[in-house]
């Protein structure tokens, strides 16, 4: 792999800690090694960050939603707003990257601009935001709204809504900010640029009254697998998020978000491609398994039930679970059928033909990410595998439960993944760019040279 600095390195994994309110399986809060009672400790999360700062990992990320679960009865699935939270996290931390989910269908670009370029400047530039478009259609009512978007309006909004926010960023050039004591001049105010933007969706004026960030702009990270989704990562993002069950659409998915981007003039290294995996780690696989097992004891059909009917649309009752999936019932049209969750799903029911309990405990585990039992040794092999077959250029770590599900990957993992030469041993840089070996982007305002996008 060649590095943005012109240095010759072995490609490295690029590894996330994906953090969940106590953990991605949906009973990590009933397991008797979790906290429920840490979940709005913010030392409980700093913790867990200098955690994943000790053992060099790219970034903690935090999902976030406009609205309330509908299932928050049965599982730990309440939002803590990440500006605040990551805010909190960078004064813990030195060199981890810091990633926020924010909607372009629920956000105002001028706001969600200056936020995140405080979040840059705060953490010294390890700032990266996750673009959603939001599907969660209850939302709508938070906001003044009668109906939640279509798909297909919320990706035009989104892309406009990215042109928007990165000439924002772009408003001050690097230059700009002059600060000189002895001629009087703070800002040379010749650098400093309105965007004057009207379109069909946003109009705004500009600029930012933020300073350009150490980082130019925050990492741009993108977590949608659909048609539309395909196409707006390989036009914005920087880093894809991504859920996969087998390493023949993980190598789909991975070349096509690489020939894409190269169609569009774009370095297909600069897009990389990080899927969700979900390890149970055990001293031997029928340990692992047995933990596993262990997880899925504790889930509660209502709700797993709930979060079936809302992904799919079929309503099942606890009398079916040990039957099939009745695959003839789930309609893959209309705007349900344009999720790539959703196709993750179908995907299951088609290739395993599993009953609904059998669904139901894959789901469990990391809602259609991939979840893997086994020892240290067959979890390192199967990132190996990925990483080293066309899947991935990385994982997001998503620990079962927390903490103990990131300290034991943590121990035990990641040794061995140094011991082949696949991840670093320290950090080489400052920023979340330089750990994922993006280049700072200039100015799209600068006279010479010009925006990437």
């Amino acid at each position: 792999m060649t590095r943005h600095d012109g240095a010759e390195s072995r490609r490295q994994l690029h590894l996330n800690l994906f953090i969940y309110p106590g953990g991605h399986h949906e009973a990590a809060w009933r397991y008797h090694g979790s906290a429920p009672e840490r979940l709005l400790d913010i030392e409980y999360y700093r913790e867990l960050a200098r955690r994943a700062e000790a053992v060099t990992f790219d970034g903690v990320f935090f999902a976030d939603g406009p609205a309330l679960a509908d299932n928050v009865r049965y599982a730990s699935r309440f939002r803590l707003e990440p500006f605040t939270w990551l805010s909190a996290l960078a004064t813990a931390t030195e060199r981890i990257g810091l990633i926020a989910t924010a909607s372009t269908t629920y956000s105002e670009p001028y706001n969600l601009a200056r936020l995140f370029a405080s979040l840059d400047h705060l953490s010294k530039g390890r700032a990266g935001w996750n673009i959603v478009t939001t599907g969660a259609p209850q939302a709508a009512g938070n906001f003044g709204l009668d109906a939640h978007p279509v798909h297909a309006a919320r990706y035009e909004r989104a892309r406009e809504f990215l042109d928007v926010v990165t000439r924002l960023w772009d408003s001050w050039e690097d230059e700009a900010l002059v600060a000189d004591q002895a001629s009087g001049l703070f800002a040379d105010t010749d650098r400093i640029h309105p965007i004057d933007h009207e379109g069909p969706h946003l109009r705004v004026r500009g600029p930012l009254n933020t300073p350009r960030t150490p980082q130019g702009r925050p990492v741009y990270v993108q977590a949608g697998s659909s048609e539309d989704g395909r196409a707006f990562a390989a036009r914005y993002a920087e880093a894809v998020f991504t859920a996969h069950q087998t390493l023949g659409d993980g190598q789909d998915f991975y070349a096509d978000l690489k020939k894409r981007a190269a169609a569009r003039g774009r370095d297909p290294d600069g897009v990389l491609i990080l899927p969700g995996i979900s390890p149970f780690i055990g001293s031997t696989e029928a340990e692992a398994l047995a933990l596993h097992d262990e997880f899925n004891d504790l889930t509660q059909p209502e709700y797993s039930l709930q979060l079936l009917h809302r992904i799919l649309g079929v309503r099942l009752t606890p009398e079916e679970l040990d039957g099939p999936v009745p695959r003839e019932l789930i309609e893959t049209g209309g705007e349900r059928g344009n999720g790539s969750r959703f196709q993750v799903i179908l995907g299951i029911i088609e290739r395993e033909n599993p009953t609904v309990r059998q669904l139901l405990h894959r789901l469990a585990g990391a809602r259609g990410h991939r979840v893997v039992a086994g020892t240290p040794e067959q979890v390192a092999d199967q990132i190996q595998e990925w990483f080293e077959n066309g899947a991935a250029d990385g994982f997001n770590v998503m620990p079962p439960w927390l903490t103990g599900g990131f300290d034991v990957f943590a121990d035990e993992v990641v040794p061995i993944l140094r011991r082949r030469g696949l991840f670093r041993t320290e950090y080489t840089g400052t920023t979340l760019r330089d750990h994922y070996g993006l280049p700072r982007p200039r100015s799209a305002f600068t006279a010479v040279g010009g925006g990437d996008f």
